[in-house]
């Protein structure tokens, strides 16, 4: 499997897991010209997409598929809360609840609750009978029941929002701070560490620091924070990128990166 980061921030969101047998659309927070653009500059068809997932109904991660799906009409997933809001309610909409699976794309997909300020968010863990991909964004805490879940997985896309500092000394009113820095907004990148010190293991190849704020942190606060939490080192002098030799011969060498609004990239 292979993760393809389209877009990862507050002004949108798009991801797509590339499975044995097609292509799983995660959100679809961005433009149909922009999502196209994006998947063909990293070589991927959206032609392929059989499916989409919706994650939570905010803006960033839905203002999209009103446009996407009028061209678009492949499978819709998301969970019960989700699939009553203004964005899917008048949508044929399979429903997932967290702890249930389904198939797609030659892929066993494990939803999960997480919190977050909306009716009914999600993490997603894919998995093949030899790989496993973990997609967690949006969640002022970390869901206890999901650590055993993504523990271990080759890929971990893991938010990394904020930095606590610069939260508190930035320019959003208190009320914005509150409910960014609070259990149903955004992991900080402190929380993350903490989440990345238990979830990544001598299998993990790659951890992704994702949502990454544009105006409450830096790409390279968020690898900083998840390097230290895994025991990577620097790889640029931008500290935008870190790595990890492998803790056993044979094993994975853990490579820490930084999700982009701007700048795709393809991870796995």
């Amino acid at each position: 499997m292979r993760l393809h980061i389209l877009a990862s921030g507050s002004r949108g969101n798009a991801s797509i897991v590339e499975g044995p047998d097609g292509l799983v659309l995660i959100d679809d927070g961005i433009s149909r010209k922009c999502l196209r653009e994006r998947s063909a500059e990293l070589g991927v068809s959206c032609d392929d997409i059989a499916c989409l997932v919706v994650t939570h109904e905010h803006s960033d991660h839905v203002k999209g598929l009103d446009v996407w799906c009028r061209h678009w009409k492949g499978r819709i997933v998301s969970a019960p809360g989700t699939a009553r809001q203004r964005c899917l309610c008048e949508r044929d909409v399979e429903e997932v609840r967290g702890g249930q699976s389904f198939e797609a794309c030659g892929m066993r997909i494990t939803a999960f609750s997480t919190s977050h300020d909306v009716a009914d968010p999600l993490g997603l863990v894919f998995e093949t009978a030899t790989d496993r991909l973990a997609f967690v964004t949006d969640t002022g805490v970390f869901p206890e029941e999901a650590l055993a879940l993504v523990r271990g997985a080759r890929v971990i896309a893991l938010e990394s929002n904020h930095d606590p500092a610069m939260l508190a000394q930035g320019e959003y009113p208190a009320f914005l701070k509150a409910r960014v820095g609070g259990e149903l907004g955004h992991l900080s990148n402190v929380q993350a560490a903490e989440v990345a010190r238990r979830v990544v293991t001598g299998s993990t190849e790659a951890l992704v620091a994702m949502h990454i704020s544009q105006r409450n942190n830096l790409p390279s606060l968020a690898v900083r924070a998840l390097a230290e939490a895994v025991g990577a080192t620097a790889a640029n002098t931008t500290f935008t990128r870190a790595v990890r030799a492998a803790e056993r011969p044979g094993g994975a060498v853990l490579e820490v990166l930084a999700a982009s609004q701007e700048m795709p990239m393809t991870v796995g």
